[in-house]
């Protein structure tokens, strides 16, 4: 046989032995609608980095998914932009209700975690305000804060695993993150992890002490600055980073707009920055909620990426020369700052 012809035959023969070698797995993912969402677009996505993985037309009531993946992924479902909760998918029949996955080994772990975490969170509600029930609770909490660590341990090789380090990374430091990077490498080089290792080190670089980073906007024809209104009058700026879909965003406005009706004659100025939202959506809550104070519109993720933020609100506030003397606060704690910063403002400029 000439040289040519058995370096064919066995390139076509590693070819062959790959695709043998390679296992796929098929799935039916059911995701049930209306009919009146018949039409619209359905996609699965990876949960880590966003790729599409799936697609489909919403018919008859029900996005239905058919296809095969090699190994289990993290993913989620969007249908028209909006979020169906997150599963993994792997082989089998899996049906999302309600957010969440049945029907399959991985998602019955995620969903028995979930169940677990509700267990324990109900019977703390419950308990007597008696020291046999404040034991308890002291030890439910003992149990719930560790219930993240055991699962991840118990399925350190599945995306269930993933699901647990991401819930226990967004509640490290830089320092604890990389930590946990180095134990869990599988997980730790994962597109969500390495942008929350990014997001740590800026947050870093604008933490309490640090001088504020400007950015600026460009909407409907007009370019907005976070520096137009830092140090304005020579008063502190407290910046809100919001969103109108953010829940916990719209219920700290009511703090902001009591500080604002206590000091914004005292020294304080408070501007909006909306991020993460669609402009439309941004103006109506401020009209919902009848903000009286500047909001730079569609801010989308420049000042997020700059400032590291990872979730909303955040709230910092900055003193007349830049610098930022709180981040993160919220409600009784973020009064505390305003009023220790504004007390501070208030001798130095010989306020009453």
């Amino acid at each position: 046989m000439k040289m040519k012809s058995l370096l064919s035959g066995l390139a076509v023969s590693l070819v062959a032995l790959s695709c043998a070698t390679v296992k796929t797995q098929a799935y039916t993912v059911t995701l049930p609608l209306s009919e009146d969402e018949d039409g619209l677009k359905a996609y699965i996505t990876d949960y880590d980095n966003g790729a599409r993985l799936d697609s489909t037309i919403v018919d008859k009531g029900a996005a239905v998914f058919k296809g095969t993946v090699s190994d289990p992924v993290l993913a989620r479902v969007i249908v028209d932009g909006n979020r169906a909760g997150v599963f993994v998918l792997e082989e089998g029949d899996i049906t999302l209700e309600n957010g969440n996955a049945k029907g399959t080994e991985l998602n019955r772990r995620l969903a028995a975690i979930s169940d677990d975490m509700a267990k324990l969170a109900n019977e703390y509600k419950s308990l007597p305000e008696t020291p046999e029930g404040e034991a308890r609770r002291k030890a439910i909490v003992e149990e719930y804060n560790a219930l993240p660590a055991k699962v991840l341990g118990q399925n350190a090789d599945n995306p269930v695993g993933y699901f647990m380090f991401l819930q226990m990374a967004y509640e490290k430091d830089l320092a604890g993150l990389r930590d946990m990077m180095k134990r869990y490498p599988r997980w730790g080089g994962m597109a969500k992890i390495k942008g929350l290792e990014k997001a740590l080190e800026l947050k870093a670089e604008t933490s309490e002490g640090s001088m504020y980073k400007d950015f600026e906007i460009p909407y409907n024809g007009k370019t907005q600055k976070l520096s137009n209104f830092v140090g304005k009058d020579g008063k502190y700026t407290l910046v809100d980073f919001w969103a109108s879909w953010c829940g916990p965003c719209m219920r700290e406005i009511d703090t902001l707009k009591d500080l604002y009706a206590t000091y914004k004659d005292k020294g304080l100025n408070i501007v909006g920055v909306a991020v993460w939202d669609e402009p439309e959506n941004t103006l109506k809550a401020m009209s919902a909620k009848d903000i009286p104070w500047p909001v730079i519109l569609n801010a989308q993720t420049v000042p997020t990426d700059m400032y590291g933020i990872s979730g909303i609100p955040c709230i910092i506030l900055i003193d007349p020369q830049g610098k930022i003397v709180s981040r993160d606060k919220q409600g009784a704690e973020l009064r505390k700052d305003v009023a220790t910063a504004l007390e501070g403002w208030k001798a130095e400029n010989n306020e009453e």
